[in-house]
């Protein structure tokens, strides 16, 4: 895994939402000028972050949909509500290869950049997260170090990432072939359901600091936060 996608109708209230349930802020990013978008990040391992994105009001409306369906009419009326868990990404040596070998469609390949870093991702046509969100975006960084790697210590862990949908074997076989099995846990839903991630954090203190990051279902997306980064607060949905 990579990182995790939240998304917000806008970067500065998004921010303020995701720090005041993690007691941590996320540190400004950058802009993605292809996609007209922005964000903001925070860190959960070595090579994982979490991705606080919004599109940019400043930015040109991009030739293409947005990722992470932020150009949706639907998404927008979630994201209008609270800020939500969209997508999640995971990390290949090859791209070309793992989008040969996925049964799934999961988009064009696009290469971008900004300032040092230099990645290309699967984007689909429709910018619409594939099987709802289940199937990641695949992302190939082309550089030696990873971006979390100079974020500041969070004191956030992730510790679970779970989906749900209808159809929750075609969503495990695809994992499988990409090697992303044991990454996120699958459950069936109702066919009249929609399809979603849930996702929990913890803050590295004590079980008092679990804090569930979305939570449309149960169970959840765990993080967690360890002694002496910031006071233990209850648990609370994102």
């Amino acid at each position: 895994m990579d990182h995790l996608v939240i998304a917000a109708a806008d970067l500065e209230s998004g921010a303020s939402w995701l720090e005041e349930r993690t007691g941590v802020a996320p540190v400004a990013g950058g802009k993605h000028a292809a996609m007209g978008t922005h964000n903001r990040l925070l860190k959960l391992g070595p090579s994982l972050y979490l991705e606080l994105i919004a599109i940019d009001p400043a930015a040109p409306t991009p030739k293409r949909p947005r990722w992470f369906g932020l150009d949706d009419a639907a998404t927008r009326a979630r994201l209008a509500e609270r800020p939500r868990l969209l997508h999640w990404v995971a990390r290949v040596p090859d791209l070309d290869a793992a989008l040969a070998a996925c049964p799934e469609a999961l988009g064009d390949i696009l290469e971008l950049s900004r300032d040092h870093l230099r990645w290309r991702i699967t984007v689909p046509a429709d910018g619409l997260p594939p099987l709802g969100g289940l199937l990641p975006a695949l992302i190939e960084w082309k550089m030696d170090e990873h971006p979390a790697a100079n974020l500041p210590d969070a004191c956030c862990d992730l510790m679970k990432l779970e989906g749900f949908h209808s159809d929750a074997e075609r969503a495990r076989r695809a994992l499988a072939v990409l090697g992303l099995e044991h990454a996120l846990a699958v459950f069936p839903c109702e066919r009249d359901e929609a399809p979603g991630l849930a996702a929990q954090d913890a803050r590295r203190i004590d079980r008092a600091g679990l804090i569930t990051l979305e939570a449309a279902r149960q169970p959840g997306v765990d993080l967690w936060r360890p002694v002496g980064c910031r006071e233990v607060r209850p648990e609370r949905a994102l």
